[in-house]
């Protein structure tokens, strides 16, 4: 592979053949943008030298740019390490190895942002229609917001009265509850998109995006009931990948601004988002007297330590330590 590139294919080639290595692995289309993307900023950086020309002396002194002039966050800068490392691995052939010390973007010691139940309930009440459902789940499940817009139906358990999120971050699978105050909402969102799936296959069309190329493999399923989404997009568009003009997911900023704009007129003054709703089921949960283990289960954490960050929310601040001016005679 690196003989083809040497041979003058440029760039754009690379480019070509680093999105062929993202698609072969199950990235997200997301993170396609974003490796590309960095791929391209690290070409700018080399001012004219093609990236096959150079190494981890090159990528070393781009990480640190990024840390040191473009005082990006650490999440960010693990980013562009993460593309380059896929890059020159698996489309170069030439693994980068050891890259040594270098600066490193500093990642903020943060607490989540966490709502009161007296919060939440003045949050939701500012929702309505799919968006208050959608609300109404990342809180009732802890899911993750692409989590959320990605559902499928035969991912709704009623029987069960479970929900199961398929390939969510890290590629894992979980099962999270499925709150019964949603139940008879869902099952009559479901109905009209029922009939939207219909209406769809009567004029040539109700098919939706596949994961791990299962639509090569079986014709049928894009078209079946249960794969499509359980919140579609209220217009057919066309695939990025491929060109397919399908019903996609509703795209996740509508969700984010509503939550945005319901925060506002609530009144709150934390600064509310979805993942808010995320700490604060996790926070909650554990106030009930459910063990980390399990928040951590719901969560899909690798680690328990990731999960532990809620226990310092619950214990900080009025309910960990009596202020001394309430002692003060």
């Amino acid at each position: 592979m690196l003989d083809a590139v040497e041979g003058g294919e440029g760039t754009g080639a690379l480019r070509a053949q680093l999105v062929a290595v993202i698609r072969q692995r199950n990235y997200s289309i997301r993170t396609e943008e974003a490796y590309c993307g960095w791929l391209d900023r690290f070409a700018r950086f080399l001012k004219g030298a093609e990236p096959c020309t150079v190494g981890a002396v090159e990528a070393k002194a781009f990480l640190q740019q990024l840390a040191v002039q473009g005082r990006v966050a650490a999440s960010t800068q693990n980013q562009a390490l993460n593309a380059l490392v896929l890059f020159y691995d698996k489309v170069l052939e030439r693994p980068l190895g050891e890259l040594g010390s270098f600066a490193r973007a500093k990642r903020p010691q943060r607490l989540p942002v966490v709502l009161s139940r007296y919060e939440v309930t003045r949050l939701l009440g500012r929702m309505d229609g799919v968006h208050g459902m959608m609300a109404a789940l990342l809180y009732g499940t802890g899911m993750r917001l692409m989590e959320c817009v990605r559902l499928r139906v035969k991912d709704l358990d009623f029987e069960y009265r479970q929900i199961v999120v398929c390939d969510g971050k890290g590629q894992k699978d979980k099962v999270v509850p499925m709150p019964e105050r949603l139940l008879d909402g869902l099952q009559a969102h479901l109905a009209k998109v029922r009939a939207l799936h219909q209406a769809d296959l009567a004029q040539g069309a109700g098919a939706v995006f596949l994961p791990d190329a299962l639509e090569r493999k079986y014709p049928a399923p894009p078209r079946e009931w249960g794969w499509q989404y359980v919140f579609p997009a209220s217009r057919l568009s066309a695939d990025p990948r491929g060109g397919a003009v399908r019903r996609h997911h509703l795209h996740e900023s509508s969700l984010q601004k509503a939550v945005h704009r319901a925060a506002r007129e609530s009144g709150l003054s934390k600064p509310v988002s979805c993942h808010a709703l995320r700490h604060s089921f996790a926070t909650h949960v554990l106030e009930s007297g459910y063990d980390i283990r399990t928040v951590q289960e719901l969560l899909g954490h690798s680690d328990v330590s990731t999960t532990m960050i809620y226990t310092h929310v619950l214990n900080r601040g009025g309910r960990g330590v009596v202020s001394p001016l309430d002692r003060v005679g």
